[in-house]
């Protein structure tokens, strides 16, 4: 007789099921750590800080059934910017592929660099990422990027992990590994009361430019190495929304470059030099950028001959095309505000820097990055992270022999690189790019755990020099 209680094999859960497991686990928290939460007074330059010594518990509002699918509703609402941004961002770069432009340059490319190693140029775009991150502390402005490298690897025999790799790791190294980024460093710098010394500014540079060494040569193994073999890329073989163009390397060699294309194509650099021009010197940000893209796409699409029409239903394509990736965004959120709205964070906060007063010296400076790691699951902003920790941090860090300069660094550190391992920023990433979250977890959990070493042994250092 046939045994019909066949075992089940089993299937990884959809990044959605994932998220939702996460904000339960958070709801669930909410019912077990006690309430409380700091005074917050405005400093001298207008930025809500916390009062240090002013925690005290506060009634408890533990996250029910309800609340849990409220706080997904919110996650929607709150990052509606970035949603419409993300779709908008696309809706530009799909107005490209379609009317040519996107196939006429990248044939031209491939043309160009015929007998000359490719992978060169992704090294280029990295260190450029890196730069912009760490420097202007560009990070979410880098999501409209995303189809164009996966795009450009696939046509260039690589995969999209790659491509997206060459967008996203090169420009979370470069915020992570802040110099001048004015959301992290100048607003820690500022809560803090201090200003980067030049000794601090040159470590910082020698931190980005190993970081980014490091980061540039695990992405080149994997390029190699898929490249010889398409069998071992860790998408192989895997059902995802792929992104850019689906012509293969010798149709896009044949692809031709039009007066058209190549006016397509100087309003596309035009545009990213706007983008450039507008978050440096005039402070634009979300709002701001998505206008741009949504202005762009028009343009592009009247230089590309595309009718009225054809330009309205781009935006309905690309709006279909994102979609994945652009719920990833609103759900994470979910996380955060259950966090938030069971008055728990600040719990989380206090319990954390408390452990600080049991250890000295260079130890405290690790314990410091450890911490911050840990808090930038609860508080994934940058900006946020500083204003809640920094406060506390600072004048903690006179009280146990760690220079106020090393306290900045370990936040640096601790927010920017867990972005690339906490389930919100990887949610976000991963569906963004279109990959099941799974995958990418393979992918970049090795280099979050070579990353958090580096971390260790380079704020070690940190407390050795003179700042």
């Amino acid at each position: 007789m046939e045994n019909n209680n066949t075992k089940r094999r089993f299937t990884v859960p959809n990044s959605y099921v994932i998220i939702f497991i996460m904000i339960c686990i958070c709801a669930v928290m909410t019912w077990i750590v006690p309430a409380g939460e700091y005074d917050r007074a405005l400093n001298e330059a207008g930025r809500s800080v916390i009062v240090p010594g002013s925690y005290h518990a506060v009634r408890s509002n533990p996250i029910g059934i309800i609340g849990i699918f409220s706080a997904i509703e919110q996650g929607f609402l709150q990052t509606a910017d970035i949603i419409f941004f993300i779709i908008f961002a696309f809706s530009f770069v799909n107005m490209l592929m379609k009317n040519g432009t996107f196939d006429g340059i990248m044939g031209a490319v491939i043309r160009k660099t015929s007998g000359f190693n490719v992978q060169w140029l992704f090294v280029v775009i990295m260190m450029l990422f890196g730069i912009l991150g760490s420097t202007m502390g560009m990070s979410e402005e880098t999501y409209g990027m995303y189809p164009v490298f996966i795009g450009m690897a696939a046509a260039l025999g690589y995969d999209a992990i790659v491509g997206a790799s060459i967008v996203y790791i090169g420009v979370q190294v470069g915020f992570a590994s802040a110099t001048l980024n004015p959301f992290t460093v100048g607003v820690a710098n500022g809560i803090a009361e201090i200003t980067m010394s030049s000794h601090m500014l040159i470590y910082r540079i020698i931190c980005f430019v190993l970081f980014e060494f490091v980061a540039i040569i695990y992405v080149w193994r994997y390029a190699t190495k898929i490249k010889k073999d398409p069998t071992k890329s860790l998408l192989y073989g895997t059902e995802f929304a792929k992104l850019g163009t689906d012509k293969t390397q010798e149709e896009l060699v044949l692809a031709p470059l039009t007066l058209r294309h190549k006016l397509c194509a100087l309003e596309f650099a035009a545009t990213i030099g706007l983008l450039v021009w507008g978050v440096i010197a005039k402070g634009w940000y979300i709002d701001e950028l998505a206008v741009l893209f949504l202005m762009a796409m028009v343009v592009v699409g009247i230089t590309g001959g595309a009718t009225p029409n054809e330009i309205a239903m781009n935006l309905v394509d690309s709006a279909r095309g994102m979609m994945f990736g652009a719920l990833i965004v609103g759900i994470s959120r979910g996380i955060l505000i259950c966090l938030q709205d069971g008055m728990i964070i600040d719990t989380v906060l206090y319990s954390l820097s408390n452990m600080l007063s049991g250890f000295s010296g260079t130890m405290n400076a690790v314990v410091m990055v450890v911490v911050q790691n840990i808090l930038n699951f609860f508080i994934p902003s940058g900006s946020g992270q500083a204003a809640v920790s920094m406060p506390i941090m600072a004048p903690l860090s006179d009280l146990v022999g760690v220079n106020r300069q090393v306290a900045v660094l370990a936040f640096s550190f601790g927010d920017g690189y867990s972005n690339m391992f906490w389930p919100s920023g990887v949610a976000t990433a991963a569906g963004l790019m279109g990959l099941p979250i799974n995958k990418w977890y393979k992918w970049i959990a090795p280099l979050f755990g070579i990353f958090f070493l580096m971390q260790i042994v380079l704020i070690t250092v940190a407390t050795f020099l003179p700042f």
